[in-house]
């Protein structure tokens, strides 16, 4: 998606949630002076896994193991979503890309990033505590924001965790996106959560 597509609706979503364009612009900076050149990942390596190819984005609703349990999943290119990482660890899976915003569990996280998976790190108003915790530890890593993208900083559409996976595979072309472990009407969330996955769903139907 390009970035003048996607303004009107990171513009709905900054009066919706009552975000700050600035914090999330300032946080996008930050992520850019953290990635130095050895951690860095071209994107040109997300072209080289996702093009024509069938891919598998996990979100970590609860439904996902047993969503997992029914896949095959060697006929995919597995993009996890945050904290779906830890599931797909902790059943020996290591995800080629993982698109996080470091608020889920991190170290299966960069256990992951240890064995291989690409990092899609993004930077939004609220987590730069956590960016200049944990991006140091990381490599292969590609920074993201929900704003404008510049420099080594990309926008490649979405909100959460789980669209925005879901955009980068269809951004990168992929040739098919399946998606396990979404449940857009979990009832035991935060309210805030549930707004956000009302965008999440909304989001989704637009790549339909």
């Amino acid at each position: 998606m390009e970035f003048n597509d996607w303004k009107p609706i990171y513009k709905q979503i900054l009066e919706d949630f009552g975000f700050s364009k600035e914090d999330d612009e300032s946080a996008a900076l930050l992520l850019s002076t953290l990635l130095i050149a050895d951690s860095v990942e071209p994107p040109e390596t997300l072209m080289q896994l996702i093009h024509g190819k069938n891919i598998l984005v996990c979100g970590n609703a609860p439904t996902l193991k047993k969503e997992l349990d029914e896949l095959n999943l060697q006929d995919y290119i597995i993009i996890a979503a945050d904290g779906a990482t830890s599931v797909l660890v902790d059943r020996e899976v290591i995800p080629a890309i993982i698109v996080t915003d470091l608020d889920g569990d991190v170290e299966k996280e960069i256990e992951a990033n240890i064995q291989g998976a690409i990092m899609v790190v993004h930077a939004h108003g609220d987590n730069t505590d956590k960016l200049l915790k944990y991006v140091p530890l990381l490599s292969k890593v590609i920074g993201t924001t929900q704003s404008e993208p510049f420099g080594n900083i990309y926008n490649f559409g979405g909100f959460t965790d789980g669209d925005r996976a879901a955009y980068l595979a269809h951004h990168f072309g992929a040739s098919s996106i399946t998606l396990a472990g979404f449940d857009f009407d979990d009832e035991s969330v935060r309210e805030i959560k549930k707004k956000k996955l009302q965008w999440a769903y909304r989001l989704l139907q637009n790549l339909v």
